[in-house]
């Protein structure tokens, strides 16, 4: 690991003032330090920000809920307000990484994780992420792991959280605040896809600091809601393909509206309003769950050939959506050993 000057921030102020150009943020450090382990990141600083007063979960007077940048996962997960208004968000949290892991790692550092193709840590041959325009070994290559979804010829990686395809079906906004002043980025915006740069994951400025993450009001989807993820064993962790699913049905039993999001086929949690209106209005059955998934599906493109190639994703994550949007109707599945119907 290279040398680095290390310095304690107490307050916003002090750690965008000690943050020049080539620093970094540190909280959990869950992903920062092993990148910086692998000599993929080599900051010239770290600002330890564990210190600001960012850690609280807050009710609204909206009723959204106020999530701190610096919470650890797991006090989010099991947060009494988490799981009685976004149990769809707690289970998706703890459906990520291990127990020790999610103890850790902070709210604001898992929407800024980075992949984990094997190509991007692998300092030993080319990845676009890492060094631009040098190629993507994964196209053509193993790619089980990789985008089936908004990839280009420049990168099919995959964006890696759970906790982050929850919030996109749940259409969080995050708060940042930088020496200019205060913004808020819709959820959908704040991922990229590759396109021509795939070095980009976010639209977060570098000189940016992630305080709260807001969770609009969504508890008429909390009694119909799901996160199901299919892995396999060699990278338990990570997700071949998941999907967050919520539904709020009227009297007759009929879609008010719905909420889906897809991991694991896409550079950013992928999300298409088009594909959830097309259930509102219609009784929840098989044939209305199978056109959800034609539409959300619609595009996909495996990659790689043999038994690296990830065509399998396409009926996977096709059978994936139906399931779990079948498991929505039946209730809640909060992944706490005390599921709701």
């Amino acid at each position: 690991m290279n040398d680095f000057d290390y310095a304690v921030a107490t307050d916003a102020g002090s750690a965008l003032a000690g943050q020049p150009g080539g620093g970094r943020f540190i909280a959990g450090g869950t992903n920062l330090l092993d990148l910086m382990k692998e000599n993929l990141l080599r900051p010239a600083r770290l600002v330890d920000i564990n210190r600001l007063p960012l850690a609280g979960i807050d009710a609204m007077a909206d009723g959204s809920l106020r999530l701190g940048a610096l919470a650890r996962n797991a006090a989010t997960a099991y947060h009494p307000l988490v799981r009685e208004r976004l149990p769809l968000l707690s289970s998706a949290i703890l459906a990520g990484a291990s127990a020790q892991i999610r103890n850790m790692a902070s709210n604001g550092g898992n929407l800024l994780q980075r992949t984990r193709c094997v190509y991007f840590y692998d300092a030993g041959v080319p990845c676009n992420k890492r060094q631009p325009g040098s190629g993507c070994p994964a196209i053509g290559g193993l790619a089980r792991q990789h985008a089936i979804l908004g990839a280009s010829e420049h990168c099919i990686a995959t964006h890696p959280s759970d906790m982050c395809v929850a919030l996109a079906a749940l259409e969080a906004v995050v708060q940042v605040r930088s020496v200019r002043g205060t913004r808020q980025i819709a959820f959908a915006d704040f991922h990229r896809l590759p396109g021509e740069h795939p070095e980009v994951d976010t639209t977060l400025a570098d000189d940016e600091l992630i305080e709260h993450i807001v969770v609009p009001p969504a508890q008429q989807y909390a009694a119909h809601s799901v996160y199901l993820k299919l892995r396999e064993r060699q990278s338990y962790a990570f997700a071949l393909v998941s999907v967050a699913a919520a539904l709020d049905l009227d009297e007759a039993g009929r879609v008010r509206s719905a909420r889906i999001a897809l991991g694991g086929v896409a550079h950013k949690p992928w999300r298409d309003p088009e594909a959830e209106a097309l259930l509102a209005g219609e009784r929840p059955d098989g044939p209305a769950f199978e056109r959800v998934a034609e539409r959300l599906l619609h595009g996909a493109r495996p990659h790689g050939t043999g038994p690296g190639s990830n065509a399998f994703k396409l009926p996977m994550a096709r059978r994936a959506i139906v399931r779990a949007l079948h498991t929505a109707l039946q209730g809640t599945v909060t992944n706490a050993g005390d599921n709701v119907e």
